[in-house]
C-alpha cells in the first residue's frame, strides 16, 4: 500500500490571463507546496477545477507536477468521470506517467444506484490494479451520495 503521508494538499490549477493552464506556474506551486510540508499533492480535483479542463490539459498537468516534485512527494491525480470508460482511460494514462494514486469522483449527472457506483469503481480498480483509488464522495457537487 502506498503511504501518502499526513498532509495531502488539494492543489489549485493556475491559469494564464487567456484562460490556458500555466504549467510553469503549476510546477513552481507544486514545489512550493512540497517544500512547505505537503506529503502528497492532489491535482485535478474540485479545487484544481477539473471540470474546466480538457483531458489533454489534465494529462499535461499530471506530467508537469509529477516531474516537478520528483521523489520529494506523492502525486494523486483526479481521474474520475461519470463515464466508466473515460475514468479507466484517464487512470491508465496516469499510471503510465507514474502517478501514485487517483482521485475518483462519484459519477455525476446520470446518478447510478449504489450497486452501479460499486460496479463503476470496481471496473476502474480491476482495469488498473497497480494504482490505489481514493473514492471522492462530494454529494453537493455530484448530486449523488455514496453510502458506506
Amino acid at each position: 500500500m502506498v503511504d501518502f503521508g499526513r498532509v495531502l494538499t488539494a492543489m489549485v490549477t493556475p491559469f494564464k490571463e487567456d484562460g490556458s493552464v500555466n504549467y510553469g506556474l503549476a510546477a513552481e506551486l507544486a514545489l512550493n507546496l512540497v517544500n512547505n510540508g505537503s506529503d502528497t499533492l492532489v491535482i485535478c480535483g474540485t479545487t484544481g477545477e477539473s471540470p474546466t479542463l480538457s483531458w489533454d490539459e489534465e494529462y499535461q498537468l499530471f506530467s508537469t507536477v509529477f516531474s516537478a516534485v520528483g521523489d520529494k512527494a506523492k502525486v494523486m491525480a483526479g481521474c474520475g468521470s461519470n463515464s466508466t470508460k473515460e475514468a479507466i482511460a484517464a487512470t491508465e494514462k496516469a499510471a503510465k506517467i507514474g502517478i501514485h494514486g487517483t482521485l475518483q469522483v462519484v459519477p455525476y449527472y446520470n446518478k447510478p444506484p449504489q450497486a452501479g457506483l460499486y460496479q463503476h469503481f470496481q471496473a476502474i480498480a480491476q482495469a488498473v490494479p497497480e494504482l490505489p483509488l481514493l473514492l471522492y464522495n462530494v454529494p453537493s457537487r455530484t448530486g449523488q451520495n455514496m453510502l458506506p
